[in-house]
């Protein structure tokens, strides 16, 4: 595996952060501030020094390199394999013709890929318009929980208004792309976690459709909400990427973080970032500084203690809530993974709308939020 990085910032042209090489059909990885890939020529920009290469895109809440993390920019990494192949299929979620099915787009995505030696996908998927637990299982669905599948949720900052992606065209709204990687010598191992503490009592979810939260006990969702936030509530709903929900199954063997994209007011309720079914319990959930830190470490050591190889490229994909609480201090989760895993792995990823990967020790994909999904490549 040989890789390149190169970074360009607002009118500027694409500058290496690394050694230029000259690689044969690469995978192109651009992921980057949305206005920025919203210039029309830029698609053309990144043809012009790949013009045998795969361009996949994906809109950010920040970009991850071992060099920085950056907001006004737009990040490239380019990865020749040198003894894998890969195939890139795509699809979008606002072509159902009736309403969003991103259950069905997920199934339908993944099949497209050729099962026979496929070991692992990469997934970037809008992070408007998707349904990003219905997107899940439907992938699930197409593999019988039989391929690791790890990903994000594409990312606009804090503004939660347009999310772009795309596979070799100007990145738009909708698209969700899917790269199946195959190869004998592949290795990829992966690891997800978050670092959140819970506060206050546990409640049960009594009211909710799809990802819209209405009653908790039986009382008004917001309500409640702005109760334990008290004079934070006037933040809504910035404030509530800092304070999201622990929920656990009906059957209690799990919990997932979920974000709170956004409140209505009149209704009284509350829109996650995935699914929550009513009889699930639910509980706030509160971070500092220390604890993402330690978290993003832990789940380093995990990922690493999988391999049998040293890793190449690690895709390290966080929340753009553990960003706002990390604030200043935001390069030093990254920097926790570079001592665990090595200086000499190529690092790229970014803050998402949410992580795709599995619970540790599984393999069924699932949406997480406010975590670190940390995904380990060697060939």
């Amino acid at each position: 595996m040989r890789t390149v990085q190169l970074k360009k910032t607002e009118n500027n042209k694409f500058k290496y952060l690394t050694e230029e090489l000259i690689l044969k059909e690469p995978l192109v990885l651009v992921f980057g501030n949305r206005f920025m890939l919203q210039e029309k020529n830029i698609f053309n920009e990144v043809r012009d020094i790949f013009k045998d290469g795969h361009i996949v895109f994906g809109s950010t809440s920040g970009d991850i390199t071992s060099e920085s993390v950056s907001d006004d920019s737009i990040i490239i990494t380019a990865i020749e394999f040198e003894k894998s192949n890969f195939l890139i299929k795509t699809a979008n979620v606002l072509n159902s013709n009736v309403q969003i099915d991103s259950f069905k787009t997920g199934k339908e995505l993944i099949e497209q890929l050729p099962k026979e030696n496929l070991k692992y996908a990469f997934v970037v998927a809008d992070g408007s318009y998707t349904n990003g637990s219905q997107l899940t299982k439907g992938m699930n669905a197409a593999t019988k929980g039989r391929l690791l599948i790890t990903g994000a949720l594409c990312g606009d900052a804090t503004r939660f208004e347009t999310t772009l992606s795309s596979y070799n065209e100007n990145p738009k709204e909708g698209k969700i792309v899917a790269i199946g990687f195959y190869g004998e010598t592949l290795e990829v191992t992966f690891a997800s976690n978050g670092g959140w503490i819970p506060f206050g009592p546990e409640r049960v979810v009594t009211k909710s459709t799809g990802n819209i939260l209405f009653e908790l006990d039986g009382k008004p969702a917001l309500d409640l909400y702005k109760t334990y936030l008290g004079e934070k509530s006037k933040e809504l709903p910035g404030a509530a990427l800092r304070y999201p929900l622990k929920v656990k199954s009906s059957e209690g063997n799990k919990s997932i973080a979920r974000s709170i994209l956004n409140i209505n007011e009149e209704k009284k309720s509350m829109i996650l970032a995935g699914d929550i079914l009513e009889g699930s319990k639910v509980q706030l959930i509160m971070t500092n500084v220390d604890n993402i830190v330690n978290a993003a470490e832990i789940g380093a050591v995990n990922a690493l203690e999988l391999r049998k190889n040293n890793p190449q490229l690690a895709i390290l994909i966080s929340s753009i809530g553990r960003k706002l609480v990390l604030d200043q201090r935001v390069e030093e989760e990254v920097e926790e993974v570079i001592q665990v895993i090595g200086e000499e792995t190529r690092i790229c990823g970014f803050y998402s709308y949410g992580e795709i990967a599995p619970f540790d020790g599984e393999m069924n994909c699932q949406l997480h939020n406010q975590a670190m999904a940390i995904t380990l490549i060697s060939e």
